[in-house]
């Protein structure tokens, strides 16, 4: 039991000043800084000016607030700080009511200074003990969320490449999912979104056509139109691609903004048939970013349009096929967003 390696500081709160002395004395040889308190408001000024104090040990019947006053007041705002009460020997009763509040011990009255020492070295190393606990579990908590974190990343790192792969099988396809990303960011920033709204539109962009894994390769390369029992195998892409994506991605709005990005603003689109504001806002940018490019690049059944046709053609669906404060955000960063698609 090494008292004098403490180093804790202490408060005495008792109305008799030669008993603060006495515990004060006693304290100071053993190693302990200590501070005085005559009362219970005397005692709660130095705790807020002195946050170092690590016990408090206090009487129970002082003028004015006892000592249950400043236990509650302690447990209350310095829930670190541990409690000793000191009480007559016929206040057992009342002494262990106080234990029972969240007091670590109590001393009863006349002092014996070796068990005072004793009891102030018990409750200080259970403090000890129950700080580095906490910060223990805070730290694996901590370590836990990273390590999950990099999980998380890890396998968000390898679905998108796979979109990239897949991307790169279709010659028709090559570059899509980059494209979209990049459209839906100008769109983005137009519209003012915040950086963290910005990054999930980009996220999402990269990977919004990942459902198409579970698409039979005759249905995603056909050269002419695909028949009513192969567009409702196709429409399935968006739902697959939220499922394949929820294990391992947190943010919800990117995985609304995969399964609802083939949502039409008048309802009449797919897997939800959700209308105007009713589908996230991202998956209206994603539904408007993902026909744009789809009308400029050239796919098994036709050429691609020129730039002039798909802005105007989206602007002719404004309010039917798309948002219209989208369309908008659209045309002011078509500049940016045309550059993108020539790249």
């Amino acid at each position: 039991m090494n008292q004098a390696s403490s180093k804790e500081t202490v408060l005495i709160v008792d109305d008799e000043q030669i008993v603060r002395r006495l515990l004060h004395q006693k304290l100071a040889n053993d190693g302990y800084g200590c501070v005085e308190a005559g009362s219970v408001d005397d005692a709660l000024n130095v705790l807020s000016v002195n946050r170092e104090i690590a016990l408090v040990v206090s009487d129970m019947k002082m003028p004015g607030k006892s000592g249950m006053d400043l236990l509650a007041e302690v447990k209350a705002n310095y829930p670190d700080t541990a409690v000793i009460i000191a009480t007559a020997v016929n206040e057992t009763a009342t002494a262990i009511e106080c234990m029972k509040q969240g007091a670590y011990d109590y001393l009863t009255k006349p002092f014996k200074l070796d068990e005072v020492t004793f009891s102030i070295w018990r409750a200080l190393d259970k403090r000890r003990l129950q700080l580095e606990n906490r910060e223990y579990r805070q730290h694996l908590e901590t370590k836990v969320e990273q390590q999950a974190e990099k999980i998380r990343a890890s396998f968000f790192n390898a679905i998108t490449a796979l979109a990239h792969a897949l991307d790169a099988k279709d010659g028709y396809t090559a570059g899509h999912s980059q494209r979209v990303s990049e459209i839906a960011v100008g769109i983005g920033i137009e519209l003012e979104l915040g950086h963290e709204q910005l990054e999930s539109l980009r996220l999402a962009g990269m990977v919004h056509d990942i459902g198409k894994i579970g698409i039979d390769g005759t249905i995603l390369h056909k050269p002419g139109i695909l028949s009513s029992e192969e567009r409702i195998e196709m429409e399935k892409h968006p739902a697959i691609g939220e499922h394949i994506l929820a294990p391992v991605v947190e943010d919800t709005s990117i995985l609304a903004m995969v399964r609802n990005h083939h949502e039409r603003w008048d309802g009449g689109g797919y897997p939800d048939g959700l209308a105007a504001t009713g589908i996230p806002l991202g998956a209206r940018i994603l539904a408007l970013a993902d026909t744009f490019d789809a009308m400029t690049s050239e796919r098994p059944y036709r050429i691609a349009n020129s730039l002039d046709f798909a802005v105007s053609e989206i602007t002719r669906c404004s309010g039917s096929q798309f948002d219209p404060s989208v369309v908008e955000a659209f045309i002011k960063a078509r500049r940016v967003i045309t550059e993108a698609a020539k790249d």
